[in-house]
């Protein structure tokens, strides 16, 4: 399957998904590949209880509607990136169909989200669950609040690294974008095993014992990262060893970053580094856009 080499962002109108458009026109931008606008619109619930046809004009004007969004969403687009190529589709029914349909050709889906009330519009709840744990290609989400502006634009792009297999794939899409952006990448690998004793002779050996364990992750870090070191020569890396929550460390590193890349292990869960209710708190918690990486399908 050839993927085309294009990014996709969702659109709703809502100003959640307005900001999405502008982090994706700027992505887009860096990548120098087109932008593509995506909205979909569904007939009344109520006609099809009632066994109605829905009139053209009801069609029509739907349709009207929704490419009015494109049009705003284009305008958006191009106040970021004005010299950027950009298509649209309007599909009719589901937007989790249209976009995994899409997820399966394109390089990277855009979504909306408002944060701690969950993602909206378009990308409301079962949407984003759907797109993020089903997707073909990388999601990305981003927050109502996580404005691309001077201080974003040229920040580092972070990893979370743990060791397993969907990790490394997500450190391989991390190093892509570093290098498509001409940024710094930021590895982290949290460390939480550490038995910390209440005296304070304890708390010396437990000192030493974890400056101990560091130096170890950090050369088992080093020899994760080094193949793509060594195939992305111009990325400056940062290697953040720490003991602290996943949430917590990849929440600080982030801050100020273009990017927050994590893996995930399919249906909805993360594992290794970011378990079970990690995941949902990073999309609504971490101060920059975040890219979902999953397996290859089957």
């Amino acid at each position: 399957m050839t993927r085309e080499d294009i990014v996709v962002a969702a659109v709703d109108g809502s100003e959640a998904s307005k900001t999405a458009v502008r982090w994706a026109a700027n992505t887009a931008a860096k990548r120098d590949i087109p932008l593509r606008l995506a909205a979909s619109y569904t007939m009344p619930q109520f006609l099809y209880a009632e066994g109605m046809v829905p009139p053209q004009e009801l069609f029509d004007d739907l349709q009207s509607e929704t490419l009015e969004k494109i049009d705003e969403a284009r305008a958006i687009a191009h106040e970021i990136a004005p010299d950027i190529k950009i298509g649209h589709t309007i599909a009719e029914g589901s937007p989790i169909d249209m976009l995994l349909d899409m997820s399966r050709d394109v390089t990277m889906i855009v979504m909306g989200s408002r944060g701690l009330g969950g993602l909206s519009g378009m990308v409301m709840g079962s949407v984003s669950a759907a797109v993020v744990s089903h997707a073909d290609c990388p999601v990305v989400v981003v927050r109502e609040d996580n404005h691309v502006d001077e201080s974003t634009k040229y920040g580092p792009v972070v990893i979370g690294v743990d060791g397993s297999e969907i990790s490394q794939k997500a450190t391989e899409y991390a190093f892509a974008e570093a290098d498509a952006r001409n940024s710094e990448l930021v590895a982290v690998h949290t460390w939480m095993d550490m038995q910390v004793q209440a005296s304070l002779a304890g708390l010396a050996s437990a000192q030493q014992q974890w400056d101990e364990v560091e130096r170890e992750q950090m050369g088992l870090l080093t020899e994760r990262l080094q193949p793509l070191i060594d195939e992305y020569p111009d990325v400056p890396v940062k290697k953040l060893i720490t003991r602290d929550r996943p949430i917590r460390a990849l929440c600080d590193a982030a801050e100020g970053a273009q990017l927050l890349v994590v893996g995930s292990h399919g249906r909805g869960g993360f594992k290794g580094m970011l378990l079970g209710s990690t995941s949902r708190a990073l999309l609504q918690s971490a101060p920059c856009p975040m890219m979902v990486v999953r397996p290859d399908s089957e």
